[in-house]
């Protein structure tokens, strides 16, 4: 992660000295005053790739044939609401709130347990659990941006933000079939966040690209006596978003 930021700030030093030296004194262009004004608001729509980040038990062979587990990633999309607060004339204080459709899921690997006299083989075999959930999403971001050329500026962020999950299931009473068990995950989540992007400004509105890396801080493995939580020490959500915002 440091060495992400890291990156993150280099480009946007790099973006910052390139454009003072190719900059407009005036900023001219469409929305000319549009960093004069306080406030700014608009919406924002995104694809984003919804995954987990694990930590297995140790002594792993304990659960019976069980070998390991592995999370599979999927797509999902977000839409939201954009509130922005100029602080400076670079920095402004972004509020984002947003509903998002995830899902992923987690693979468990069992150690082969048929023989295939066919191709003279052990046979292993698996179990995937899917997990869908819909996000209520409260982030909040430091925007830092580059100086304005004409109708183009980049920027970087980094935030904090707090999940709500609306389709968690971690009330649900758990099946004693392996094979109908799910697993249950914690409803609320912690993260922090960062991210880079850029800002077109067109003659009506401000258009942006924007990629963003969100990574959870609260275990959100629900322990309830089955193979699959039992199995997994901690579970950290980890979400990448690529969204396109427009801006009055």
């Amino acid at each position: 992660m440091k060495n992400l930021i890291g990156i993150l700030l280099t480009l946007l030093l790099v973006t910052r000295v390139a454009v003072v030296k190719a900059q407009d004194p005036n900023e001219k262009g469409n929305l000319p005053n549009y960093y004069n004004e306080k406030l700014h608001f608009g919406f924002t729509l995104g694809i984003n790739r919804t995954n987990f980040i694990i930590h297995p038990v140790d002594h792993f062979e304990r659960f019976d044939s069980l070998k390991g587990v592995v999370s599979y990633p999927k797509y999902g999309f977000n839409l939201g609401i954009v509130s922005e607060l100029r602080l400076h004339k670079y920095l402004t204080l972004r509020f984002v709130p947003n509903l998002s459709f995830a899902e992923r899921n987690l693979q468990y690997d069992y150690v082969p347990n048929r023989y295939d006299s066919a191709n003279a083989e052990w046979v292993s075999y698996t179990r995937v659990k899917s997990i869908e959930s819909t996000f209520l999403n409260f982030p909040i971001d430091l925007k830092l941006r580059s100086t304005r050329v004409k109708n183009f500026a980049a920027y970087v962020l980094v935030g904090a933000g707090y999940s709500l999950d609306l389709a968690s299931k971690r009330k649900t009473k758990n099946s004693n079939d392996p094979n109908e068990q799910i697993v249950k995950l914690q409803r609320d989540d912690y993260s922090y966040e960062v991210g880079a992007g850029a800002e077109f400004f067109l003659q009506y509105f401000k258009f942006a690209i924007e990629g963003k890396m969100t990574l959870g801080t609260k275990n959100l493995i629900i322990k309830d006596n089955t193979i699959y939580s039992d199995a997994i020490d901690k579970l950290n959500s980890k979400i990448f978003l690529i969204s396109l915002t427009f801006e009055g």
